[in-house]
């Protein structure tokens, strides 16, 4: 067996308890295996001065380490999910993608656990900045006003403490996996917040022709997660256009059969299509292609076009 093997990642503090993670997870399979962590910033990393929306979500936190293991500079990335495009570069290929974490989010208050998000006063202040949760938000009440916030886990939660918001809404697995539970004021319902497409499972990315790193990661795919994942990825890879689009979807495994819901939303919260498919784990791509398409049919399309004209990257 090889003897060491480079794994890239990002600097920030949940990027590198997800490497730490993947290795520990590495570590019970091959006790033997010599693992190094390479820290390499991303274009995302850099640019946190403008919202996503604005400066597009294609690769912002994926390319650098793409092109380090095109390079060969390292041997995998470790990337959350529902940062890696769906299109993935030539000679590189998603090799494992590990169990999820809870995938819903979750609204923090400045306050603390005691405040209620179900009365929240009128023309409440909320911090995200997703372009998604803005859209089901508004859905859900329109009068709220969304605060478009960036930067790391951490450096929001301060951003919060120090702010006149009301809350801020985030990914649970994130806040989990940094051990801050006890800030979870709220748990959203999926009525309320559908998840971002792969939201709370990690992807593995390496070279397509290393079969050494092949049969190291693939070790830590798991395949329920892996199914509901390659289903919501489908689903986004038929509507992406070119810019960043309030898109959500939840591929859930029930016994033989998948079952994913999706909705694409206009930026303003005023039109929500949503619906859902089920079949067999085998027609995973299939299945989210077909929902994808049924979405577009009902609406969806005038959405994605009204989107592109008022909102240019």
């Amino acid at each position: 067996m090889k003897e060491k093997i480079k794994i890239g990642s990002r600097g920030s503090a949940l990027a590198l308890w997800q490497t730490n993670w993947v290795i520990a997870e590495l570590k019970k399979i091959l006790p033997e295996l010599k693992v190094e962590i390479e820290i390499i910033k991303t274009q995302g990393d850099k640019i946190l001065d403008a919202p996503l929306s604005k400066i597009g979500d294609k690769g912002l936190f994926t390319k650098e380490l793409e092109t380090a293991l095109l390079s060969k500079k390292i041997d995998a990335a470790v990337h959350s999910l529902k940062d890696v495009p769906t299109k993935i570069p030539d000679g590189l290929t998603i090799t494992a993608i590990t169990k999820r974490e809870d995938v819903r989010d979750v609204f923090i208050s400045p306050i603390g656990k005691s405040y209620d998000f179900n009365q929240l006063p009128g023309n409440a202040k909320i911090a995200t900045g997703s372009l998604r949760r803005k859209s089901q938000l508004l859905n859900w009440r329109k009068d709220l006003q969304i605060i478009d916030i960036r930067g790391n886990l951490n450096t929001r939660l301060s951003k919060l403490d120090s702010s006149d918001w009301h809350g801020m809404i985030l990914a649970k697995a994130g806040v989990i996996r940094l051990g801050l539970k006890d800030r979870i004021s709220y748990t959203m319902p999926l009525e309320i917040l559908l998840p971002a497409v792969g939201q709370g499972a990690l992807g593995i990315e390496i070279r397509q022709e290393d079969e050494f790193a092949k049969q190291v990661f693939e070790k830590l795919n798991h395949y329920e997660t892996a199914v509901a994942c390659i289903s919501e990825r489908a689903l986004l890879r038929r509507l992406e256009g070119g810019c960043q689009i309030p898109v959500a979807a939840f591929g859930k495994v029930e016994n033989t059969t998948l079952l994913l819901k999706a909705l694409i939303g206009s930026l303003d919260g005023k039109t929500i299509i949503r619906d859902e498919i089920s079949g067999d784990l085998s027609q995973a791509e299939e299945l989210g292609i077909l929902l994808a398409e049924k979405l577009l049919s009902q609406g969806g399309m005038e959405i994605l076009k009204d989107i592109d004209r008022t909102n240019p990257i």
